[in-house]
C-alpha cells in the first residue's frame, strides 16, 4: 500500500480512535495523539528498508530513497526493485507485528489508553496491506 494510502487509513482510524478516547485526555493530548497515529500508520513502512536490506546484501534502496525523497514518494512501485516480493511481502507484515507488539506492550507500561491507541493504528495498518494484498483494493 503506498504512504499517501496509509496516510488517509492512519487519519481516519486516528480520528476515530481520538474520539474514543476523548473523555480521557485533554484537547491536546488528543492533537497530539492524532498526529502521532497517523505518523505511525505512515512510517512503519521504513522497517521494508531493513527487509530490503536483507534480500539485497546493501542499502541500496534506502540510500536511493535518501539521496531522491520524492522518488521515495512518487515512484513507490519501483522502490524495492529486485527485492523479490513474495518474501517481502510476508517479512514486512511479520515485521509489522513485531513491531506493533513490542511497542504496544512498552507503551502499556507507562500508559494503557495509548498502547491501545497504537495496537489500533498498527492492526489497521497492517489489515490494509493484508487487503492491497489479496487484491481487494
Amino acid at each position: 500500500m503506498y504512504s499517501r494510502e496509509h496516510f488517509a487509513v492512519g487519519s481516519v482510524v486516528s480520528g476515530l480512535s481520538v474520539a474514543v478516547l476523548r473523555e480521557s485526555f485533554p484537547t491536546p493530548v488528543l492533537i497530539g495523539l492524532f498526529a502521532y497515529g497517523v505518523f505511525v500508520s505512515v512510517f512503519i513502512d521504513l522497517d521494508h528498508f531493513v527487509v530490503a536490506r536483507r534480500h539485497a546484501g546493501d542499502w541500496s534502496h534506502l540510500c536511493a530513497c535518501l539521496t531522491d525523497p520524492i522518488f521515495a514518494f512518487t515512484e513507490q512501485d519501483e522502490v524495492f526493485e529486485g527485492v523479490p516480493g513474495s518474501q517481502m511481502r510476508l517479512e514486512r507484515l511479520l515485521s509489522h507485528a513485531v513491531i506493533g507488539g513490542v511497542l504496544t506492550a512498552a507503551l502499556a507500561l507507562v500508559s494503557v489508553p495509548v498502547a491501545a491507541f497504537t495496537a489500533v493504528v498498527v492492526y489497521a495498518h497492517v489489515v490494509a496491506d493484508l487487503v492491497r494484498d489479496a487484491g481487494f483494493a
